[in-house]
């Protein structure tokens, strides 16, 4: 079995975050919801961190991955660079939800070019970039595979395409459409691929990274738009696949630990990028899929109250016997929010594909974990700068740092709850 790789970069670099000086932080802000459609993110700290170089022989925009306290300087990972696939394909879906304008549709277009110079000859996408313009292809968070970044990389090419120029767009399209390929070649559709035990559960195999369902949800919402431009048979047949395969990944009830949760990995649960219930719920409705539907409310009705209720959790394992599920190895630190931002967009789209008022308070509920509603009691997102904090460490602690992954998924957030839906 493949091991889990990718952690998220908010998680990285803690050491840095507690010797830096914490800044004053603002009082909570109001989150914008869809009662309050009027409130905006605030888009300053994201064209901070946004840049253009000469790569190739082409301009093209990147975005710095570390941003730190206190004054906000850029940083490098020195095994993996400074600028890299993953956070600029999630920045393409950010600018291009809702219409964007002038501005927007530039770094658009500039992010998109970044993005096609990363794809390798064999059509998945290295991941970083040195600062010298090398791109880096040996380190493992940076191989041309199927992976997170490759899988993000073909939600960004769909979504910019409405927006790019007509030179740009059909090199975007015939990257996307190779990299599909390589999917529809790669990930098993067939019932041949079946499932192993761990902890007393049924795990399918067919998922990306073997059983990563956390994954195929990045996955499925690269494949929706692809689906709905292309109409190909093939990728419909795989994003009914990858949903089986989340589906199967389900595990408790209304009154049973788990609580309807869909584990992100084998028999673990992981809150970033466990975006499992909102790629459901779209491949439900694009599919016309009730049991995709069903599968995603059941967590957001279930698991998302118990955690409002019991307090955030950063990841926990479990394991089953015939008395159901037992937790094991809980842990409720770090909280990023790349994990609050998968379920705040879940709880928007189910008000959205049912109308029910109950999950736009969900949603909201989630939100205030920005405003001071967490474990530190302190603002995690500062309306005034922009900047999401790269999360919360421990009681009482914020990580000060704002780098791409923070910012972008707080964007996500908030322009969920302002009523747009991303691409």
């Amino acid at each position: 079995m493949a091991a889990k790789p990718n952690i998220p970069r908010a998680a990285l670099l803690l050491t840095l975050a507690l010797l830096a000086p914490i800044p004053a932080m603002a009082r909570p802000q109001t989150i914008a919801t869809a009662e309050q459609p009027s409130s905006r993110a605030n888009f300053a700290h994201f064209d901070h961190l946004y840049a253009e170089r000469d790569l190739g022989g082409e301009r093209v925009g990147i975005l710095h991955i570390y941003s730190e306290a206190p004054d906000y300087r850029f940083a490098i990972e020195p095994r993996e660079g400074y600028t890299c696939v993953d956070d600029v394909a999630r920045g393409i879906v950010l600018l291009s939800a809702g219409h964007p304008d002038a501005k927007r549709r530039h770094q658009i277009k500039m992010l998109t070019r970044f993005v096609l110079h990363m794809q390798a000859d064999n059509g998945y996408f290295y991941n970083f970039l040195w600062g010298d313009g090398r791109i880096n292809r040996e380190y493992r968070t940076s191989l041309a595979e199927l992976n997170w970044w490759s899988l993000r990389a073909l939600w960004g090419l769909e979504a910019a395409l409405p927006h790019l120029s007509p030179d740009t767009a059909t090199r975007a399209r015939a990257a996307a459409d190779r990299l599909v390929a390589n999917l529809q070649r790669d990930l098993p559709t067939t019932a041949a691929a079946g499932t192993t035990m761990v902890e007393g559960l049924a795990i399918p195999t067919w998922l990306p990274l073997d059983s990563g369902a956390d994954a195929g949800s990045t996955a499925l919402l690269g494949l929706l738009p692809h689906y709905a431009r292309t109409r190909d048979p093939a990728t419909r047949a795989l994003i009914g696949r990858i949903g089986d395969g989340m589906v199967a990944m389900h595990a408790g009830d209304a009154r049973r630990f788990p609580h309807g949760a869909h584990l992100s990995w084998r028999n673990s649960w992981h809150a970033w990028g466990n975006a499992q219930a909102y790629a459901l719920l779209r491949a439900g409705k694009a599919l016309n899929r009730r049991d995709f539907i069903d599968s995603a409310l059941r967590e957001v009705d279930h698991f998302y109250p118990w955690l409002l209720r019991t307090g955030m959790r950063s990841s926990f394992t479990v394991s089953r016997t015939d008395k159901g599920y037992t937790p094991r190895e809980q842990q409720r630190f770090p909280q990023i929010a790349y994990g609050l931002a998968p379920m705040i967009l879940a709880a928007t789209e189910a008000y959205r594909q049912t109308g029910n008022p109950r999950y736009r308070t969900t949603a909201q509920g989630l939100a205030r974990w920005f405003t001071g509603s967490n474990d530190a009691r302190r603002a995690v997102y500062d309306a005034a700068t922009g900047r999401t904090y790269d999360g919360i460490i421990g009681p009482g602690r914020v990580n000060p740092n704002s780098g791409a992954e923070s910012t972008i998924e707080g964007l996500f957030a908030l322009t969920a709850l302002a009523g747009t839906p991303l691409p």
